[in-house]
């Protein structure tokens, strides 16, 4: 019945695509972050819905008469040149053949990434954007958040199969990163029972992360709710939230969660963490040997180990976006991702800036905020976890060019007013400007 409906559905959207190509976004995240189909057991676990829609989306943006062009900011330019060097080092790969199957994927993530830049234009698709990300992790978060308490937290939340969330560590970063978006949809929306239902979906995705027994998730919530404290306008709201709900559903996890998130000051002994030092040693090692391409992509393997790992027998993944971005593509790889995320909070930071007594701009001022609160859970949790190439951090990368284009040009547009409105006998027609019309714009590079 679960294939039925996922192929209703997408079949159904399909045609949409070509009247209005923002759909097929919309659908691409959809399909790729929540993996509907892989929530059946038929036919649709292994039907190509991603290739469909993908490929729908992108003859919709060739034939679309409507403006399609890229927004060329500082944080595009910096993901085109991490993107034209992730082809630089695939072609000095170490494992060539295995490589390449990796490219394949991560090039349609990263051309989708363009596409969504490239085809969603309004705030209404930049919000639309978010509740399709909102919605397709949160599924998650609330289903994992009723099966820990119905179960006392004494089994462990997974993620969907084949995905790149599908671990306990990955799904709990995924709910973590997903909490300050749902914080943002609060913010904007003013009905009272939409507000309760976000709160009911905010503490549910919390105890799923806590139910997934993930340490670094842990650390990472620590880290997003804090930075989601003092970036928050509802200080009060949070902090009541958090004395009622999450303390609480701490108390309540079982003595084994407790035990494991009790080892992270005994790391030393843990064989797990221990581990993932000696893969980050091994990436180290690598891309000290070469700086530049470092060994390309699938750099795990057991000649490579043992040529560059402390303890060659010990072969674990990466375990942190940072080394797998060294090892995978060298020190210019690193650097190149690490300005891309600068870049994309400085772009918020401008946001902000500008927005911040604006009325009218008052949901860029929220997202902006709360997409920098999402990064750092992110950027916290993927200290432990090989999510490099996880799609939703590139989306809301994106929803953030596109919320700074869209605020460049309302700002614009009142500035323009306001010289319209200056002319003959303006001042006895029109009156003072308004606050949000006397706002000076600030400047920012980034």
């Amino acid at each position: 019945m679960r294939d039925i409906l996922v192929t209703i559905i997408v079949f159904a959207l399909l045609p949409r695509i070509f009247k209005k190509p923002y759909v097929g976004v919309m659908m691409w995240v959809w399909i790729s972050v929540m993996n509907p189909h892989t929530q059946g057991w038929g036919f649709a676990t292994t039907f190509p819905f991603a290739a469909i829609i993908g490929g729908a989306t992108i003859i919709s943006l060739l034939l679309t008469r409507d403006p399609k062009n890229l927004p060329l900011t500082s944080v595009t330019w910096a993901l085109i040149a991490f993107v034209l060097w992730m082809n630089v080092t695939t072609a000095a790969a170490l494992m060539p053949e295995e490589s390449l199957v990796q490219w394949n994927k991560v090039m349609k993530i990263m051309l989708m990434t363009f596409v969504t830049l490239m085809l969603v234009k309004t705030k209404e698709q930049v919000h639309l954007l978010i509740l399709v990300i909102v919605g397709s992790v949160g599924y998650y978060g609330v289903k994992g958040g009723i099966f820990t308490i119905v179960t006392g937290g004494t089994d462990m939340v997974w993620g969907p199969n084949s995905t790149f969330i599908e671990g306990n560590n990955e799904i709990a970063l995924a709910l973590i990163m997903t909490i300050p978006l749902l914080h943002y949809l609060q913010m904007v929306y003013t009905d009272k029972r939409v507000r309760f239902a976000l709160t009911v979906a905010i503490v549910l995705c919390a105890i799923a992360a806590l139910g997934s027994y993930s340490r670094g998730a842990l650390l990472a919530i620590v880290a997003m709710g804090g930075f989601l404290w003092l970036k928050s306008q509802n200080k009060l709201r949070i902090a009541l939230l958090v004395i009622v709900a999450m303390l609480p559903a701490v108390a309540f996890m079982p003595e084994e969660w407790s035990t494991r998130m009790d080892s992270i000051n005994t790391y030393e002994e843990d064989q797990s963490v221990q581990g993932r030092f000696n893969a980050w040693w091994m990436a180290y090692n690598l891309a000290k040997e070469r700086p530049f391409v470092g060994g390309g992509f699938e750099i795990i393997t057991e000649d490579l180990f043992y040529m560059y790992a402390p303890n060659p027998e010990d072969l674990h993944a990466a375990h942190s976006i940072y080394f797998q971005a060294l090892g995978e593509h060298g020190f210019v790889g690193l650097g190149l991702y690490l300005l891309l995320g600068w870049l994309t909070w400085r772009t918020g930071t401008w946001i902000i800036r500008n927005t911040a007594k604006r009325k009218e701009l008052h949901w860029a001022f929220a997202l902006a905020r709360m997409i920098q609160v999402s990064l750092i859970g992110f950027a916290v949790g993927g200290t432990f976890l090989s999510l490099l190439y996880f799609d939703v951090p590139y989306y809301l990368m994106a929803a953030m060019v596109i919320t700074r284009v869209l605020v460049e040009k309302e700002l614009k547009k009142q500035a323009t007013s306001v010289v319209d409105n200056k002319g003959p006998g303006s001042a006895g027609q029109f009156g003072q400007l308004s606050p949000s019309q006397s706002q000076p714009v600030a400047r920012d590079s980034g």
